[in-house]
């Protein structure tokens, strides 16, 4: 093997750990690594799941939200799978498919809320480190009590 490939097969576990501790970190609600896995400034593409238009933010911006919405939820899982990851250089694609468990006990039984989709990032390598610049989700169903989180 060469030193490119070495190098290529390098970042393509770097850039895999990084959209695991994305997922792990949020489902722990540790802010602080999730606001890690973000570039400074991150094209944010949730349009399939809320509507509106697609926005730059920060990881500040990104997590409080998160935080937020996520803060009446009990427990939060993700699951992912078929990972693929195509590097570029200093730039590099990633997507996979996702589902996100939400449970929260309620007095009508129904706590819980599933969201399948897929996700696709961009990702650029700063300071060696490498980061999502950009971060779409695309939804394919929710399935469950779509209250959740208003539900008494």
């Amino acid at each position: 093997m060469n030193d490119r490939v070495i190098q290529e097969l390098l970042d393509r576990e770097r850039i895999e750990n990084v959209v695991n501790t994305l997922f792990i970190a949020t489902d722990a609600r540790e802010w602080n690594r999730v606001r890690s896995c973000f570039a400074p400034v991150v094209t944010f593409d949730m349009t399939s799941l809320a509507g509106g238009a697609v926005q730059e933010r920060s990881p500040e911006q990104i997590t409080a939200a998160w935080e937020v919405g996520l803060r009446p939820i009990e427990h939060v899982h993700h699951q992912i799978g078929n990972l693929s990851v195509r590097c570029a250089g200093a730039e590099a694609d990633a997507s996979c498919y996702g589902v996100a468990f939400h449970y929260r006990r309620t007095q009508s039984g129904r706590n819980t809320r599933t969201f399948v989709g897929s996700y696709d990032f961009h990702f650029v390598l700063e300071g060696g480190t490498w980061l999502i610049r950009s971060f779409t989700f695309k939804l394919k169903f929710i399935d469950g009590n779509l209250e959740l989180e208003r539900e008494p």
